[in-house]
């Protein structure tokens, strides 16, 4: 284990100490609340591009046998070539196969599973159904916004299906033309139940992010769906962990699944991460501020344990000169979506937020994730430092510690 009180001049992130004067309850004697995470697995330095062996793939875009009109869709969109998931996965599902995929957060899942299943439905004349299930509404959003994209010319509609929105624009939505359902368990089961989606008109279904979904207590509402679902079906499972649990429902819900893992590591490999060490004297929110001042924090996203804790942070960020806004449970889908939208487009500089952006967000650029509070388990922080360094870029992650 590195000594954290004399690191060399050649890491990127030096520990620095200050003072603290508002230690956080100590629950562990550790200052966590939850798991414990030993300090060492917070740090790791960044694996350059020259240290890499750069993956080849075996296809380009262009030499996937999809219809030309979706192909010249996903070209338009500036996709090259494809990353390891969307290589090796997408002939798979071209093909029928069920299909396992393991792989870190940012590698290209969604486009992995939509390019081959619009295909599918185009072919069969917009005749055949694909529901999609994920565990926050950001993802469900997300992936509409993907697939609103990649069907342009293609007359195939798509309904998102997630709590915190209107029901009835929901309804409203499925009684019209649709070819893809895209929503969160428990909407799903809501609407199942008033008869608005019948699941005996799909043949093919997604669970994205299933460890995730595991994770917040959807398993029933996932059985439910999957219960209700054709046994002659197409299922593509996708999950950033392999777990005993997500084994079982691997099991459980697919027929000889094709595995496809292109997880190297736990956390992405172009990310540097390290700690920053409180002393005493001053306070979490001071030593934050010395950071985000420095030129290179320009696009910020801070992670916090509550929500409560959360909306104080950003408040007392923005009455310091900050541009910052929050992301968290309590606030509603409107003011959830207007925070995202300005991080996005950075009008804001930094976001504050819980757990619920530590998955599925698609964020572009995120120079910096600090862990305000530690997360509750290492596959917390794995999740929440895979928002920087996605795809080819590089990344930082810094994590308070007591």
């Amino acid at each position: 284990m590195r000594s954290f009180s004399n690191r060399g001049p050649r890491r990127p992130f030096p520990v620095r100490r200050f003072n603290n004067t508002s230690r956080p309850p100590n629950r562990r004697g550790n200052g966590q609340i939850g798991q414990y995470i030993n300090p060492a697995k917070f740090i790791s330095k960044a694996v350059t591009a020259v240290e890499n062996v750069e993956y080849t793939p075996e296809h380009k875009f262009q030499s996937f046998e999809i219809d030309h009109k979706l192909k010249s869709n996903v070209l338009n969109k500036g996709y090259k070539l494809p990353t390891p998931i969307q290589d090796q996965t997408i002939p798979l599902i071209l093909e029928g196969k069920d299909v396992v995929g393991i792989a870190n957060t940012g590698t290209g899942k969604t486009a992995a599973f939509l390019i081959p299943l619009i295909n599918k439905v185009y072919l069969a004349n917009n005749n055949d159904k694909v529901l999609v299930v994920v565990p926050t509404r950001e993802l469900a959003i997300q992936i509409d916004s993907e697939f609103k994209s990649l069907v342009k010319g293609l007359q195939m509609f798509s309904v998102c299906c997630v709590g915190g929105m209107s029901v009835s624009r929901q309804i409203s939505e499925l009684k019209l033309r649709n070819h893809f359902i895209i929503g969160t368990p428990g909407r799903l089961k809501d609407l199942i139940e008033r008869r608005m989606i019948r699941l005996n008109e799909f043949k093919t279904i997604v669970l994205d992010e299933a460890d995730r979904m595991l994770d917040m207590g959807f398993i029933h509402d996932m059985r439910f769906v999957m219960a209700g679902m054709p046994k002659d079906r197409h299922t593509l499972f996708f999950s950033a962990t392999l777990s005993p649990e997500i084994e079982r429902l691997i099991h459980e819900f697919l027929k000889d699944p094709v595995r496809i893992s292109v997880k190297t590591r736990d956390t992405a490999k172009n990310v540097d991460q390290d700690v920053v060490k409180i002393g005493g004297g001053k306070n979490k929110i001071e030593v934050l501020h010395e950071l985000l001042i420095q030129k290179e924090f320009n696009k910020v996203l801070v992670f916090g344990r509550t929500k409560h804790g959360v909306e104080k942070l950003s408040k007392a960020l923005a009455e310091r000169g900050f541009k910052a806004d929050s992301i968290h449970g309590d606030k509603n889908h409107s003011g959830r979506q207007r925070a995202l939208t300005a991080f996005k487009n950075n009008r804001v500089q930094v976001l504050v937020a819980t757990d619920v952006a530590a998955r599925g967000l698609d964020i572009p650029d995120v120079s910096h994730v600090i862990n305000f509070d530690l997360p509750n388990t290492y596959e917390d922080y794995v999740h929440r430092i895979g928002r920087t360094g996605r795809g080819d870029k590089m990344g930082k992650a810094l994590t308070f510690i007591d």
